[in-house]
């Protein structure tokens, strides 16, 4: 590509996301690439600067600048059989629009320079087309576990997209953290912006004078047992979807979540216990794509989740049937 192109949002893009745009449109252009011309402003939506996550309309026109020569990516146009086992095995729901799959701890949602296997690539083998393959709707980070929505088919992803930007969707998260919260039960409002540093990215409380780059962040929380002073175990409701979210907003609250190394969740654990992030994306819910019923699904815990609740003796019936209400 030599000049810069103009291009216009489709109707059935409605509500997708800018990098889903991309992954669409210009699939052999790397996600770090395009972080990069969306930084220094040469990718453009209605003459304005963007950031990768933000929802289009339909009617918007991108400027897409001169894409670098960059070889295509391998795609799987066919899956192979351990591939279709794995994601088989981890598929909590399905029909003929969308997915909802049970995402193992360690294991990438998207690609990255050092990335190469992620769950978006292996997505790629469904569909024969762009506008049939499976694509990503939201997006956990590597070492959380738990559900994750994927749609069938572009328009689907558009619909699930509008749903999860009006907050339609309702999520419930599992998190063991340090120490016990002092109230038990209460809402976090704090703002959060990007900062970048040797360890990689990660976000922080935005200060004074920060309101241009910050993004609001919602979370409510509520402990819902512990073990003595050391340990608790939250329930954590986001309202909002920001990056490392959860994870920022616990460590602002002084109760990080265990094994978490960017946000201060060190902490001596007992013996047997894997050196893992200790947060779940227990249970999901939102309308079907359809406009007909509501798809409510919960995973189960991971494995190293599982062994740290029986060490901790905490139990995990109860807190469904309280997260029902």
């Amino acid at each position: 590509m030599t000049g810069v192109e103009i291009k216009e949002v489709g109707r059935d893009e409605d509500g997708m996301r800018l990098d889903r745009w991309f992954k669409t449109h210009y699939a052999e252009l790397p996600h770090s690439r395009l972080e990069k011309l969306l930084r220094t402003g040469q990718v453009r939506v209605d003459g304005g600067r963007v950031k990768a996550s933000m929802r289009l309309a339909a009617g918007q026109m991108v400027r897409v600048p001169p894409l670098p020569a960059v070889a295509p990516e391998p795609v799987n146009t066919a899956l192979s059989k351990a591939d279709r086992d794995f994601l088989a095995s981890i598929t909590l729901f399905e029909d003929d629009d969308l997915m909802v799959l049970n995402k193992p701890p360690g294991i990438a949602v998207q690609g990255g320079t050092k990335t190469t296997r992620h769950l978006d690539r292996l997505l790629e083998g469904f569909g024969d087309g762009p506008k049939t393959r499976a694509r990503l709707v939201h997006r956990l980070d590597r070492d959380t576990s738990g559900v994750l929505v994927v749609a069938k088919r572009r328009e689907v992803a558009a619909k699930l997209g509008r749903a999860f930007q009006t907050r339609s969707v309702r999520k419930i998260y599992w998190a063991l953290v340090k120490g016990v919260p002092r109230p038990p039960q209460g809402k976090i409002d704090a703002a959060l912006v990007k900062a970048s540093g040797p360890e990689g990215d990660r976000v922080r409380k935005a200060r004074p004078g920060e309101q241009e780059v910050a993004q609001s962040a919602v979370t409510y929380y509520s402990a819902v047992d512990r073990a003595g002073q050391t340990v608790a175990w939250l329930s954590l409701k986001p309202v909002t979807g920001r990056q490392h979210q959860l994870r920022a907003h616990m460590a602002i609250l002084g109760y990080p979540i265990l094994g978490d190394e960017k946000y201060q969740g060190n902490l001596e654990l007992p013996e047997g216990l894997d050196n893992k992030l200790y947060l779940h994306a227990r249970r999901i819910s939102f309308p079907h794509p359809s406009g007909e019923g509501v798809v409510d699904v919960t995973a189960p815990l991971s494995e190293h989740m599982e062994r740290a609740f029986a060490a901790f003796g905490f139990e995990a019936r109860q807190a469904d049937k309280d997260d029902i209400d």
